[in-house]
């Protein structure tokens, strides 16, 4: 196992910079997943973790050692991709053993280390098949089985989930979650899925335009997003925001009626009112906090809630109902999410705003 740190990692192309110096440290036996949309530079850092791209700038260190120089197969560290990367001649075995290929190990011992990992990864019934007779998930262990056979300092994910379907992904998900837990290998993984992020990460990294806009727990980023992008890509479905103009003591709504303001600071009067969708529940009787009344447009059953996408105000609000509470297209509904329960960011900025 081992520590990695980013120290101001900058990648360019060019003219063209992709990653703008960033700084992270992942403690030993850490599962950290780095997420973000697409072309925000994730998987350019991982491939500099890695190796497989050169650094334009700063420094990265495994277990303390700088490794900027280094080639990708004397880091000590083991990638899986997304496309599995496997070799359909070869069978189940043979591509786990391909990760020993440059070892000195007998052919007795390579062949004891195929064994233990196909027996953790549950691939031994299929050790002498092809990749062709492997499902998806199957095939997506045995690269991770390439991986571990190896016993790297460290597991580097490239959206290894992503060409898998809904089923096999959660499915895949939680064996990799329990391989790390028995393992406790340290992992850096990349996703744009906040879904998985959420579910797996001991800590989330979450990126745009190549740089780093907050680092945390699931729970941390999803209570306490630090700006709109952050609070929106977590979260599902996305937070509600509500324009609204601040005055003293609160703040008046775009879409009728106002809230109370903790007292803080921001640019300019205009701000950006919160709410999640699981925050905002149906009722007519809503203390303090956000109340939002409006025409029923859309309505998503997913059986232990329903979501309720109501007009107001010209925009589009959702809310959450118990998922037998099914509303009618075109009922008129109030909803009222709790004054504890909102955020307040700064339009201009768009930062949360600090509480004084």
């Amino acid at each position: 196992m081992a520590t990695i740190e980013l120290d101001r990692l900058v990648k360019r192309y060019g003219q063209t910079t992709v990653v703008h110096g960033i700084d992270l440290s992942i403690r030993d036996g850490e599962f950290v997943v780095l997420v973000g949309p697409s072309g925000c530079g994730k998987s350019t850092t991982l491939r500099m973790i890695a190796g497989l791209e050169e650094i334009s700038g700063g420094e990265i260190r495994i277990d303390g050692r700088v490794v900027n120089d280094l080639q990708p197969k004397d880091r000590n560290i083991a990638m899986v991709f997304q496309n599995y990367a496997i070799y359909p001649h070869m069978s189940v075995a043979e591509n786990i053993a391909f990760g020993l290929y440059r070892s000195k190990l007998s052919k007795a011992e390579k062949r004891q280390r195929v064994e233990q990992v196909a027996g953790t990864l549950g691939l031994t019934p299929y050790l002498e098949r092809r990749p062709s007779a492997l499902s998806g998930g199957q095939r997506q262990r045995v690269a991770i089985g390439r991986a571990m056979v190896r016993d790297p300092a460290a597991f580097l994910f490239d959206e290894p989930l992503s060409n898998l379907d809904a089923q096999l992904r959660t499915q895949m998900r939680i064996e990799i979650k329990r391989l790390h837990h028995r393992l406790g290998t340290t992992s850096v993984f990349v996703t744009h899925d906040q879904v998985e992020a959420m579910t797996m990460a001991d800590r989330i990294v979450v990126m745009r335009d190549g740089r780093i806009l907050q680092v945390g727990t699931p729970l941390e980023l999803y209570e306490k997003p630090v700006d709109i992008f952050t609070a929106r890509f977590i979260g599902s479905p996305t937070m509600n925001l509500i324009p609204a103009s601040l005055r003293d003591g609160g703040a008046d709504l775009s879409v009728g009626g106002s809230v109370r303001v903790p007292h803080a600071t921001a640019t300019t009067s205009d701000i950006l009112v919160g709410a999640r969708p699981q925050d905002l529940i149906p009722t007519s009787n809503g203390a303090q906090g956000l109340t939002v009344s409006g025409t029923v447009a859309v309505v998503e059953t997913l059986g232990s809630e329903t979501l309720v996408h109501i007009e107001s105000g010209g925009q589009t609000i959702i809310g959450s109902a118990p998922g037998r509470e099914i509303p009618r297209i075109g009922e008129h509904l109030t909803f009222h999410a709790p004054a504890e329960r909102l955020y307040f960011f700064d339009k201009a900025t768009e930062k949360a705003l600090a509480a004084q």
